[in-house]
This record gives structure tokens, C-alpha cells and sequence, in this order.
């Protein structure tokens, strides 16, 4: 059986990471930063989505500035189809 993991990195899913900025409540002055991260699928990131309106709904931090990067752990190029195998004994 396949590791979960591997099997979402197949469906398309990739390690994603955000920056979030956002005020604190008691001086909106000043900024604090949290980082996210969780695998997702990128362009439209679903479950960072969830989170952020999660976040806007729950939490008294308003939100300054969220950045996303992400990386795909597979690429079409790097997933081959072996022919054949050889063992050496």
C-alpha cells in the first residue's frame, strides 16, 4: 500500500507555505507574522482558502498580507513508467 502522502503528491497536491501578516488586536499598529503549511493544490489552494476564512471569521487579527509559495513535490517529467527491471545478484 502506498504511503497517504504519496498518493496525494499523485493526485496533484504540493507542499504549500504562507506568510501571513496580520494585526494584533490590542495595538492594530503592529504587525505579527504566522506560517501556515500543509499539502494543497495549487492554483486555487482549497484548504489554505478554508483557513484563511477560518481565520477571518474566528479570530480577532485582522489579516494585513498573506504570501504563498509552493513547490510540486512530482512533476509529470520526474513520474517514468519502468519496462524493465534488473537484479543483480
Amino acid at each position: 500500500m502506498a504511503d497517504s502522502h504519496f498518493q496525494h503528491m499523485i493526485k496533484g497536491f504540493s507542499l504549500t507555505t504562507a506568510e501571513i501578516l496580520y494585526h494584533l488586536p490590542d495595538y492594530p499598529a503592529l504587525l505579527q507574522t504566522y506560517i501556515w503549511q500543509d499539502y494543497d493544490v495549487a492554483p486555487k489552494f482549497p484548504k489554505l482558502i478554508g483557513f484563511l476564512d477560518f481565520w477571518s471569521k474566528n479570530l480577532d487579527g485582522k489579516l494585513a498580507q498573506v504570501r504563498v509559495a509552493h513547490k510540486a513535490l512530482i512533476t509529470p517529467a520526474e513520474l517514468k513508467i519502468v519496462g524493465a527491471e534488473f537484479r543483480l545478484s
